[in-house]
């Protein structure tokens, strides 16, 4: 396993691939980081040699990856609840954030169904 930005990427996947193991870095940023190394995207990570390790290590740290995009990511969160936009609001109760439908479903940011008592009918 070669260890990139602190993290143990596959050896038997294409590098390109390997490298999205990594927080922050996609499929996208990987073909970007392969081509400025001028290493083939689709070698194996174990075929690769030191020198091209290394390469790769130095242009991924000029992303933001794992721990530093997680805390963005969250200070991002907390400045939107503290300002107390509609955005943050819906962050605060849980709710769809970017305009989804909430009648039917959203079942995923609500959670489980919480199943309130009908009305009786009086006759």
């Amino acid at each position: 396993m070669a260890r990139i930005l602190n993290i143990e990427i596959p050896n038997n996947k294409r590098v390109v691939i390997s490298l999205t193991y990594i927080y922050g870095i996609g499929r996208t940023s990987a073909q970007e980081i392969c081509a400025k190394a001028k290493i083939d995207e689709n070698i194996r990570v174990k075929d690769l040699s030191e020198a091209q390790l290394s390469a790769i290590r130095e242009i991924a740290k000029e992303y933001v990856t794992e721990g530093d995009l997680r805390r963005e990511v969250s200070l991002n969160i907390k400045r939107l609840m503290e300002v107390k936009c509609y955005r943050g609001i819906r962050h605060r109760k849980g709710l769809p954030v970017r305009g989804q439908s909430t009648k039917s479903n959203a079942r995923t940011r609500k959670g489980p169904r919480k199943t309130v008592a009908g009305k009786k009918s009086t006759k």
